[in-house]
């Protein structure tokens, strides 16, 4: 027949072709932990709010949005500098695939910085009486300043979609089995904890002292879980061939062996 004389029909999956450099480079480490601190500050500060009262911590109601604000926007900046294609992003809200992980995270995260950004717009304008005083639109987000409670639970609801998608992304991609495991939902989340804890704990100078505790509370143990987490699946078996080898390459000082460290 004529697909035997066809040499494409004959292609052999090779697992000994070498790698071209590193393929999860700085920037993807960057862009993981960008978008941790801008969803861990919201989950982080939720929280606080629930324990504390207001006025033990002066500034996190505009300081928590910003952060997050910058922080994901940091985020969408290296998702699509790292795309082979970036302008074809556009696709993905102009014509969406619902069944793909990629597209339903592209259009969470981006409902959720925006309403990120109207609650750092609110937030700023309350905290600073003084500034655009006498502007149209800073008079009217003042005038709408309860829309900052009840847009903040919807905000906390996305959060944890937002910091969870990237981890069924990998889940998706069959040549990164080493970050197919299922604990890696929770060390997605543990990774928010840890960030947000950090970025709050730097902004929580004229906070009470209760409060303070709690940050270093979550800290402390979302560090010690994500570190027995990545031991675990750094040392104990993946039960695949393929997964077993690379695991052996860089437990014996391969390229890797540093680099998977900040990517756990």
């Amino acid at each position: 027949m004529v697909e035997h004389g066809i040499s494409a029909t004959h292609a052999v999956v090779t697992m000994d072709a070498a790698l071209p450099g590193i393929i999860w480079g700085w920037m993807i480490t960057l862009n993981m932990w960008a978008k941790s601190v801008g969803t861990g500050v919201v989950l982080i500060g939720a929280y606080l709010l629930y324990r504390h009262k207001k006025e033990e911590m002066p500034n996190l109601r505009w300081m928590m949005p910003l952060l997050s604000f910058i922080f994901l926007n940091i985020f969408l900046l290296f998702t699509l500098t790292d795309l082979h294609q970036p302008y074809r992003m556009i696709n993905i809200f102009l014509h969406p695939n619902w069944t793909s992980a990629i597209t339903v995270g592209a259009w969470m995260a981006s409902l959720f910085t925006g309403l990120i950004t109207l609650m750092m717009v609110i937030g700023g304008l309350d905290a600073f009486p003084d500034v655009a005083r006498h502007n149209s639109l800073a008079k009217t987000a003042r005038e709408h300043s309860d829309l900052y409670e009840k847009v903040f639970p919807f905000v906390v609801f996305l959060a944890i979609p937002v910091t969870l998608y990237t981890a069924i992304i990998m889940a998706e991609s069959s040549a990164r089995e080493l970050w197919q495991a299922p604990t890696e939902l929770m060390q997605m989340l543990l990774a928010a904890f840890m960030a947000g804890s950090a970025a709050l704990i730097l902004v929580s100078d004229a906070w009470s002292k209760e409060a303070r505790q709690d940050l270093a509370l979550i800290l402390s143990m979302a560090v010690f879980f994500s570190f027995m987490m990545y031991m675990g699946e750094y040392f104990f078996s993946f039960k695949s061939a393929e997964a077993e080898a690379t695991l052996e390459y860089v437990h014996s000082g391969g390229e890797y062996n540093v680099q998977m460290l900040p990517l756990s």
